[in-house]
C-alpha cells in the first residue's frame, strides 16, 4: 500500500498516542501491526525508535485491544475532536 504523507503523519501520530490500539490503525488503514512496526522504523531516528518499542512493550501501553480494560469500547477519546477522512475537522 502506497501512502501519503499526510496518512503516514496520521498514522505516526496514532502510533506514538499510547490509547490508540494498532487494531484502530488497521481498521483506518489496513496495515497489521507488523507494518506499522515497519514503517515506525523507517521514518522514526533510531532513538525514537527504541523508544517507542521499549514503551509499546513495557507494559503501561494499551496498543492492543486484549491489554484494555473492557469498558473501553470506542478507538478515541470521547473528548477528541472529530476526525474526517483523516482531517481533523473544523468547528
Amino acid at each position: 500500500m502506497i501512502l501519503n504523507e499526510a496518512q503516514t503523519d496520521r498514522i505516526i501520530e496514532m502510533a506514538w498516542e499510547d490509547r490508540t490500539p494498532f487494531e484502530a490503525i488497521k481498521y483506518q488503514f489496513s496495515l497489521a501491526e507488523k507494518d506499522v512496526i515497519a514503517l515506525m522504523r523507517k521514518e522514526l531516528k533510531r532513538t525514537s525508535f527504541k523508544l517507542w518499542r521499549a514503551r509499546v512493550n513495557s507494559g503501561i501501553s494499551q496498543k492492543h485491544l486484549y491489554k484494555r480494560n473492557e469498558d473501553i469500547d470506542r478507538f478515541r477519546c470521547t473528548r477528541q475532536r472529530s476526525i474526517t477522512g483523516n482531517k481533523i475537522s473544523k468547528r
